[in-house]
């Protein structure tokens, strides 16, 4: 194991780790994140986890490229509160032609607790929102980084 800003961490290549500090704006009036926060941030993991294979966003965007959600699953362990130090890391664990799967989990980087854990699957469109199948070099770009024990189309 190695760690993270003293976070335990899986010694694997596929892990890409994104640091989030909890904004005032991002709590309800007890202080504690809003539900919903923890899928905006995994979405920044996401960005990142792409953007560290060489495969940004905005590059596949740009390209016609979209990856929509089509289903998500959070689990909540514990709350994050204003202004925790948090750190969201992003695996993909499966990749075929016409769906990919990111796993998350978040941590509070001060005591290492695991706040939440979650995985969300993704369709390949065009923008007029048709399923189509992955470009290969999206496929390859992604794959470099694909969890290992974990396989594709």
């Amino acid at each position: 194991m190695s760690s993270v800003r003293g976070l335990p961490m899986p010694e694997d290549a596929a892990a890409v780790v994104s640091p989030v500090r909890v904004r005032y704006a991002e709590t309800d009036q007890m202080g504690v994140v809003y539900h919903a926060n923890y899928l905006v941030w995994m979405e920044i993991g996401r960005t990142d986890y792409c953007r560290a294979c060489g495969a940004a966003y905005r590059e596949l965007e740009a390209a016609g490229l979209r990856l929509v959600v089509a289903a998500a699953q959070v689990r909540y362990h514990a709350p994050a509160r204003y202004d925790d130090d948090l750190c969201v890391v992003t695996r993909l664990v499966a990749l075929r032609s016409r769906q990919v799967t990111f796993a998350y989990e978040i941590w509070r980087t001060a005591d290492g607790t695991r706040l939440v854990t979650g995985e969300t699957t993704h369709l390949p469109t065009d923008p007029h929102g048709r399923i189509i199948r992955l470009p290969p070099s999206v496929q390859a770009a992604l794959a470099s980084k694909l969890a290992p024990g974990h396989g594709g189309d």
